[in-house]
């Protein structure tokens, strides 16, 4: 049978207790790690190209809004190689006094509306209560797209910032409607893509 010896066993809780104490006396030693969260985020920013693409699918998701990657470098600095780049003047920046007004008709919707000049033909025709097909609204992803049945977009449409449809198509009539801008009187077949 086994002696348990009472003395060993309290010398052992005292020494027990003495090394906690001395310890606790000088401090653990062990000081939380300092939040980086902010700065790995910042870090890897930097590392992504700015871009004006918005992020897919976004109507499915609330509609409407643009995505963007954070710009590396300054604040608010363009990329490199951008400096020569001018920026457009966009027709939703037109002083009010210079404003027009046409008559578009919206086939499909049996429909035809007074549209501003300083408007798109989506906000507009969305603002009429008519349910346009988008998705990016940046003239990207050729979601809104529509035919003008009267003949080249160019002569009834000012496009701002559209990257997508090529010469002949615009020439056959297609445009975006979330980038177009109306400059005369004209029909559009909603939902027609090239």
């Amino acid at each position: 049978m086994a002696v348990i010896s009472l003395v060993g066993v309290g010398a052992g809780l005292v020494l027990v207790l003495l090394t906690v104490a001395l310890h606790f006396s000088k401090g653990t030693g062990w000081e939380p790690t300092a939040d980086i969260t902010q700065e790995v985020l910042e870090r890897r920013a930097a590392t992504v190209p700015e871009t004006d693409f918005p992020e897919p699918m976004n109507r499915s998701i609330g509609g409407g809004g643009v995505a963007g990657a954070v710009a590396g470098g300054e604040e608010g600095g363009e990329l490199e190689g951008d400096e020569a780049a001018e920026e457009e003047q966009s027709p939703a920046d037109m002083p009010e006094d210079e404003v027009e007004y046409f008559e578009v008709e919206f086939v499909k919707q049996g429909e035809t509306i007074e549209l501003a000049s300083n408007e798109t033909v989506l906000d507009q025709g969305e603002d009429a209560g008519m349910d346009l097909p988008y998705a990016c609204r940046q003239g990207q992803c050729v979601s809104c797209a529509g035919k003008i049945t009267d003949g080249p977009a160019d002569e009834y449409v000012t496009h701002f910032k559209q990257e997508t449809l090529s010469g002949d198509e615009m020439d056959n009539g297609y445009t975006l409607t979330c980038v177009a801008y109306p400059k005369a009187d004209f029909s559009i077949e909603t939902g027609e893509a090239p």
